[in-house]
């Protein structure tokens, strides 16, 4: 089994930015496949960052490819996901998951293994 856990998460000033980031911990072995989601209240889960270990390809979901960034650690396990800069729409529980799976996408059935989430909440 593999645990995620998120952190970073907090209250940012519109304009600003955050670094979040999440620590992969188990059997990392198996995992081929990370990425970070979020959820906003009332909102469906949405894919906003993914990472292929295999071909260390990233990609990041259209509604934030101008703003957001995406790196890895391959040492420490450890996905980051850079929000610079941050918009009030970006206000969400943010999830980290991973997955056996090679080829990955940014839709929540690729991935088998989520963190506990990390909130960002942000003032305009």
């Amino acid at each position: 089994q593999v645990q995620l856990v998120e952190a970073g998460g907090g209250s940012v000033q519109a304009g600003g930015s955050l670094r979040l980031s999440c620590a992969a911990s188990g059997n990392t072995a198996s995992v081929n496949c990370m990425a970070w989601f979020r959820q906003a209240p009332g909102k469906a889960r949405e894919g906003v960052a993914r990472w292929r270990l295999r071909f260390g390809s990233s990609a990041i979901a259209d509604s934030v490819r101008d703003r957001f960034t995406v790196s890895r650690d391959n040492a420490s396990n450890t996905l980051y996901l850079q929000l610079n800069p941050v918009k009030p729409e970006d206000a969400a529980t943010y999830y980290c998951a991973a997955s056996t799976y090679v080829n990955c996408g940014l839709g929540e059935n690729d991935y088998d293994y989520w963190g506990q989430g990390t909130q960002v909440t942000v003032s305009s």
